[in-house]
């Protein structure tokens, strides 16, 4: 069963990761998929992808922080597919890994560009067209982070607990319209960004990796696919009765 057929679905951070996961899901499921990123390669390569299996796809180039940018290419997506019924704000960075007293401005706000800002302005632009269309899902990436914290990337934690609750107030603003949002919270995830990290780290690719893995009760490191099954969830008509939510996939590590 095709769970998103007819649907138009929007995905920030779509080139790599777990936002190329929840794209390919999507479009596996029958939805006409818009991969937007600054990776424009890779974002390109994926969109073609998924075009080759039989499905549809497009890619736009999108960074999140600039308005402009956001405003015309949801105008475009909407002249294009006749509506958009899914947002998946993915698109985020890590930012500096340093105490708050070490973090400079510029720094700081760098991340609150992409992580927040970004949610923000895609969530306000896409609201009009939702209201066209008599409803919608918008699903926010924020983090188990966003829940608990831990003694690292202040900035990073500071912005996905923001999206937990920015997630709550737009699910209550906009219930009357049919458009729910909610937050997904994945643990440790095995993307080519943490991939990287492992590779500089002193123990090494594997050492790195049985080191997360140890984190995780369940055993193991997630996968970008755990969450975009999460995400396929919220996104359909299965989940018409859930909004202001937070799905929490992380193999246990919150409830320790």
């Amino acid at each position: 069963m095709k769970r998103l057929e007819g649907y138009v679905a929007v995905i920030t951070g779509g080139a790599r990761g777990i936002g190329k996961a929840i794209c390919e899901l999507f479009a596996d499921h029958g939805a006409k998929t818009v991969v937007t990123d600054i990776l424009d390669e890779e974002g390109r390569k994926s969109a073609e992808e998924i075009k080759n299996k039989g499905a549809e796809a497009e890619f736009f180039h999108l960074d999140t922080s600039v308005e402009k940018q956001v405003k015309e290419v949801l105008a475009q997506v909407n002249e294009k597919f006749g509506g958009i019924h899914v947002l998946v704000n993915n698109a985020g960075i890590s930012g500096p890994n340093k105490p708050t007293h070490e973090i400079a401005l510029d720094e700081w706000q760098n991340l609150i560009d992409i992580n927040l800002n970004g949610v923000f302005l895609c969530t306000k632009h896409v609201i009009p067209y939702m209201k066209q269309g008599k409803g919608g899902s918008i699903i926010n990436l924020s983090s188990i982070y966003g829940i608990i914290s831990a003694p690292d990337v202040p900035a990073y934690h500071a912005s996905k607990g923001a999206v937990r609750l920015m997630t709550k107030t737009d699910a209550l603003l906009y219930a009357k319209d049919k458009i729910r949002v909610n937050s997904i919270h994945p643990g440790y995830i095995w993307t080519p960004l943490v991939e990287a990290l492992a590779k500089e780290s002193p123990e090494g690719v594997e050492g790195f990796r049985r080191k997360l893995d140890d984190l995780h009760p369940i055993g193991h490191i997630g996968e970008p696919m755990d969450i975009a099954y999460g995400a396929l969830y919220l996104a359909s008509a299965e989940s018409k009765f859930v909004t202001g939510s937070e799905l929490v996939i992380d193999g246990g590590y919150t409830a320790q």
